[in-house]
């Protein structure tokens, strides 16, 4: 039996099994393998109504263009700021992602980021491996509580619900800030990021990425965060001005931060590794077995029930 054709934009090796399983399943065209992709796209173009992409690889204007055949993108990932969905929805074309499914594990790094900048968890590690405990050549500073304090988050969807209920078992007052307050949470809405900012003791950043958030926080929201604040990435890295943030954590003027994602990944700026104030993770909140695992079926599921029966099961649009 023929295999339905798919065109996979670039290796899922977020989960190693998931190649593998598209193969088995699909005629899978590799994008991220032909020499010339321009040539590559033009050979096949009249074949691909479908592609499968990551977070990280999207799916472009020129490659939604170049396919005039294409009906489904699905996505293995909840960001989307890399696909251009305004031409998407031009066409017609179904956009599926995986939602929900990272909702948990990303919250949770969240919170594994903001308690080990606040207590100096990471820095507390290297403290102990060099022996500076041991031989008493240095004291590791003090940190700052955690419970009781005021949590700020920029972007209250659901990976920002999952943080904000984390907050509560903390005993933190729970603020954030939206396009539009919700009533249906019994958080406290601040229409000004501004004014959030500077009502907070720790700032976590859950918005989407993309041309419209792109250095929402610039240095006077830091600033306003201060010395005494910590900030948490764990949307996009251009979600932030990092030169500005790395020039106020330097100073002294932010007092942490904790950052799973940047601006040019894999690049991290070399003066952020070496301040003992930031906490740095490669981009991995979603990265635990169950949750890539769920990652790849939901794709395969997208897939299929696209394949069979002309729709996807997690649109986007």
């Amino acid at each position: 039996m023929t295999k339905p054709l798919i065109l996979q934009v670039g290796s899922f090796n977020g989960h190693a099994p998931a190649d593998g399983e598209l193969a088995e399943r699909y005629e899978v065209l590799e994008y991220w393998k032909a020499s010339d992709k321009v040539a590559f796209l033009r050979e096949h173009a009249n074949r691909i109504e479908v592609v499968a992409t990551t977070a990280n690889f999207g799916c472009s204007t020129e490659m939604i263009a170049a396919l005039p055949k294409l009906r489904a993108i699905c996505t293995w990932g909840v960001g989307y700021d890399k696909i251009d969905l305004e031409s998407a929805a031009t066409r017609k074309i179904l956009v599926s992602n995986t939602p929900d499914i990272l909702n948990d594990c990303v919250a949770d790094i969240a919170w594994g980021l903001l308690l080990a900048c606040a207590r100096n968890i990471g820095w507390g590690d290297r403290f102990v491996r060099e022996n500076h405990w041991e031989n008493k050549t240095d004291y590791l500073p003090h940190g700052a509580r955690v419970s009781g304090k005021k949590l700020g988050i920029v972007g209250l969807g659901r990976i920002g619900e999952a943080i904000a209920r984390r907050g509560l078992g903390f005993d933190m007052q729970v603020s954030y800030h939206n396009r539009n307050a919700r009533a249906d949470v019994p958080y406290t809405y601040q229409p000004s990021l501004l004014e959030l900012a500077r009502d907070s003791d720790f700032l976590v950043l859950a918005t989407v990425g993309g041309a419209g958030t792109k250095h929402l926080i610039n240095e006077e929201i830091m600033r306003a965060l201060g010395p005494d604040g910590r900030l948490i990435n764990i949307a996009r890295g251009s979600v932030i001005d990092e030169p500005a943030m790395v020039h106020l954590l330097a100073s002294g003027e932010l007092g942490g931060a904790g950052l799973d994602v940047f601006e040019d990944e894999p690049r991290v700026p070399d003066q952020l590794k070496t301040l003992s104030s930031v906490v740095l993770m490669p981009h991995v909140a979603s990265a635990t077995h169950e949750t890539r695992r769920a990652m790849t079926d939901c794709v395969l599921e997208n897939l299929h029930s696209f394949f069979t029966q002309g729709k996807i099961v997690t649109p986007i649009i």
